[in-house]
């Protein structure tokens, strides 16, 4: 932890907890009238206690007896009803800001760009967004209820105790000091300690995600057995930070029973002293202890408390991170709207572009071209020439770091990112297929389709017939990353879902490099379909498939190096020259 934090409250992280709180004050305000109920309650008992000994048994009134035990019962009533109530609406709350604060994390997460996803692990962010959420839940429902409830019975006891008898309480306020300051300056050591437990599992949670999510490559490769060791190590580090905190916080406890218990021995003494003084009668002392007693017992949950708080601290500060965190992508204050009907448009203007920031090499170098309305220019080069970068620089997931993007004639920057987006239908080299349906999976394209339009955009795409092979059709589970289908399947579904949104500009990322001749032609046949009246950039390995292209661009770390016609390449030689002399070549010999 940052050094600057010593100086801090221990617990100040959790103020960013009370506008998710706040967002209900109606069911907070009955909490706290309910919690001021039952421990009001909960407080006149030991007072009629006091009655029961001094006129009951020390009066020999059974009499009296009996009306305070009547008392006691109506009391006992308010007070379960009073407590059961404040249970359920501060339980209520606890689900609702957890429920708040991991929507708001999830969308923030979603808000982020592209660099921000580059430097953090998937895995890691997910134990964030479940776990931290989690551990949150139960500081907002159970354990806040029993704090404020803890804190109210303190000063309630305190109150009661010196009405009771000053003298007693003056041997209190010399008391707990005494207890207060040990458990303050213990508890601040277990921040750090949840904080490290936390980031541990965090850790080991990325882990997990990762793998599991490629166990045909760890299996491919045999590596179960060394992934297990390393998974191992990790878990025994988290285990041995969650025992050390476990540690620290049982000792926290341990402190706080022992200095109670001496403290109210030392109570005990004192007041047997005073009835033998005269100064106190036998009733008001066996009163007084109860409040003592209700009050070392509610400082005991507040010790309880704090170390749960300090876990809570460090999830929240997890959350904070997250939620502070500003896109590197910045919102046009007054965006300008982009020209309707689309014109499909696209201009580089002397672009360069770096990943870092730090004067790392330029990904492209002084880039420019221009791409017609209607128009389908294919982007080639060796791998690492920037192909992948162009598109993802159209798309807005970076700003160019010197020049200008246009797409309808207008700079990227200067337009809402999500109008930006809706001009572009993006088919990637391995598509995302999410664990849904195939309907669901089409669907994505356009949220609103009906199953009609889905039906069309599939029949499009070459997909209808292998789902009608399926056994539940449309309706067909696909797995997660769509594990059930071919590769194939697999992009011809991306096909279908681009067609659905119906974008006027079509991206394609190599999307029939890692196909067989046979899903490659079925693919091809469905991009002729999605590519018929759109502007079109492709990046293709594969030659043939870009043969017809209007304009084809030859780059090479970072740079146009030449561009013309497959024909015109051709003839001139040079790079593009060669390497279609030897695709055509092998595809001829095979």
């Amino acid at each position: 932890m940052p050094s600057g934090d010593a100086g801090r409250p221990q617990l100040s992280p959790l103020r960013r907890l009370l506008p998710f709180v706040l967002r209900y004050p109606v069911r907070l305000a009955l909490t706290v009238v309910f919690m001021l109920v039952s421990t009001g309650a909960s407080l006149a008992i030991p007072a009629l206690l006091g009655g029961v000994v001094d006129q009951g048994f020390v009066a020999q009134n059974l009499d009296n007896i009996t009306r305070y035990g009547w008392l006691i019962m109506i009391i006992a009533a308010v007070m379960a009803v009073g407590s059961g109530a404040r249970f359920y609406f501060i339980s209520v709350i606890g689900e609702r800001v957890v429920a708040d604060l991991r929507h708001a994390v999830f969308v923030q997460l979603l808000s982020l760009d592209a660099r921000y996803f580059d430097t953090h692990r998937v895995g890691e962010l997910t134990s964030r967004l479940n776990g931290d959420t989690a551990v949150i839940r139960g500081a907002v429902g159970s354990s806040a209820s029993l704090a404020l409830r803890s804190l109210v019975t303190i000063v309630g006891a305190l109150i009661m105790m010196v009405l009771t008898s000053p003298m007693l309480t003056l041997a209190v306020v010399i008391a707990v000091p005494a207890i207060i300051f040990p458990v303050l300056a213990f508890s601040r050591r277990l921040r750090g300690m949840s904080r490290r437990t936390q980031d541990a599992l965090a850790d080991l949670s990325a882990m997990s995600t990762e793998l599991l999510g490629a166990t045909r490559t760890v299996k491919a490769f045999t590596q179960e057995a060394a992934q297990a060791d390393i998974y191992e190590q990790r878990s025994e580090a988290s285990y041995a930070a969650e025992v050390k905190r476990l540690f620290a916080r049982s000792a926290l406890v341990a402190l706080v029973m022992f200095l109670g218990t001496a403290a109210i021995v030392f109570l005990v003494w004192w007041g047997a002293r005073s009835v033998f003084d005269g100064a106190v009668t036998a009733g008001q002392l066996a009163q007084f202890m109860i409040y003592a007693l209700m009050a070392a017992s509610a400082l005991t949950n507040v010790s309880e408390v704090l170390g749960t708080l300090q876990t809570v601290v460090g999830a929240t500060e997890r959350l904070i991170e997250i939620l502070d965190t500003e896109p590197q992508i910045k919102v046009a204050a007054h965006p300008k709207p982009m020209p309707v009907p689309p014109l499909g448009t696209v201009a580089f203007e002397d672009v360069t572009f770096s990943y870092q920031a730090n004067g790392e090499e330029p990904v492209l170098r002084n880039m420019s071209f221009m791409v017609g309305a209607g128009k389908t220019v294919a982007l080639v080069g060796a791998s690492g020439s920037g192909k992948s970068t162009v598109l993802s620089l159209l798309q807005r997931f970076y700003d160019v770091t010197s020049g200008a993007i246009k797409v309808d004639g207008l700079d990227v920057r200067e337009v809402s990112p999500l109008e930006l987006r809706q001009r572009f239908a993006y088919v990637e080299q391995e598509p995302t297929i999410f664990a849904g349906t195939v309907a669901q999976n089409i669907r994505f394209g356009k949220p609103d389709a009906s199953d009609a339009e889905v039906e069309a955009a599939a029949r499009a795409a070459l997909v209808h017939d292998f789902v009608m092979d399926l056994p539940d059709g449309y309706g067909a589970m696909v797995g997660e990353r769509g594990v059930m289908l071919s590769g194939g399947q697999k992009q011809r579904l991306a096909i279908a879902r681009a067609i659905l949104k119906n974008a006027p500009i079509l991206l394609l990322d190599e999307a029939t490099s890692a196909l067989d001749a046979q899903s490659e032609r079925l693919v091809q046949i469905a991009l002729e379909h999605l590519m018929q009246g759109r502007t079109t950039l492709v990046i293709a390995h594969r030659l043939a498939t870009i043969r017809d292209a209007d304009t084809i661009l030859v780059m090479d770390s970072g740079q146009i190096i030449d561009q013309g016609t497959h024909d015109q390449l051709v003839a001139k030689g040079g790079r593009y020259a060669e390497l279609a002399k030897l695709q055509f070549r092998i595809d001829e010999v095979a």
